[in-house]
């Protein structure tokens, strides 16, 4: 995992035009930003991603700021090529995701199996919220924005965004809470059958 003096080292080195050094960005960010686009726009996550990057190559050369900045120009530009292909489209931009799975290195484990399975069940809950809170949810959670950073991308005081969050949080909650009953209700009768089993022996 990269610490943010290797991305602001990398953002001075790509802004130069060194190919590398923009490489590095690329496998930073390219995950949380294709976390974002397919809550956003599921169909055509992978192509918007793409055209987001070939923008920003094309543009970087006139980027003026800090990693943390850049990380909110290159949401902005995500954000605005989403909403560009849902018109394109005529898509409903809050459709469930159909999320596709993490890309991972051949060497995968039981383990990143299930932590990829974790995260598309993730993101299509976050995909049910409303799209403001959705988007606050991924870009404070996700992406680890702070809300002044998230609401530049999405153009609303940081104050909307803290709010939209914590909506979209406390509703996450609630349903993963109301998911999880008939399971525990379910164990309950299993340790009740079990104490009565012990019982009559």
């Amino acid at each position: 995992m990269l610490d943010g003096q290797d991305i602001a080292d990398a953002l001075t080195g790509a802004v130069r035009g060194d190919e590398a050094s923009f490489a590095v960005l690329w496998r930073a960010l390219n995950p949380p930003l294709l976390r974002y686009l397919r809550v956003l726009i599921p169909a055509a996550c992978e192509d918007v991603a793409s055209e987001t990057w070939l923008q920003a190559s094309r543009d970087l050369g006139g980027f003026t700021g800090d990693a943390k900045q850049f990380q909110v120009w290159l949401f902005r530009i995500a954000r605005n090529r989403a909403i560009d292909e849902g018109r394109r489209n005529q898509r409903q931009l809050a459709d469930p995701v159909a999320a596709l799975p993490e890309q991972r290195s051949g060497d995968d484990t039981a383990e990143a199996a299930l932590a990829a399975m974790a995260t598309r069940r993730a993101l299509a809950a976050i995909a049910e919220l409303p799209r403001d809170q959705a988007e606050a949810v991924l870009l404070r959670a996700v992406a680890g924005m702070s809300a002044e950073q998230a609401g530049s991308v999405v153009g609303k005081r940081s104050g909307a965004v803290r709010v939209a969050a914590m909506r979209g949080l406390r509703t996450l909650k609630k349903r993963l809470d109301k998911a999880a009953e008939p399971e525990k209700a379910q164990l309950k009768g299993m340790a009740r059958t079990g104490s009565r089993a012990g019982v009559t022996r």
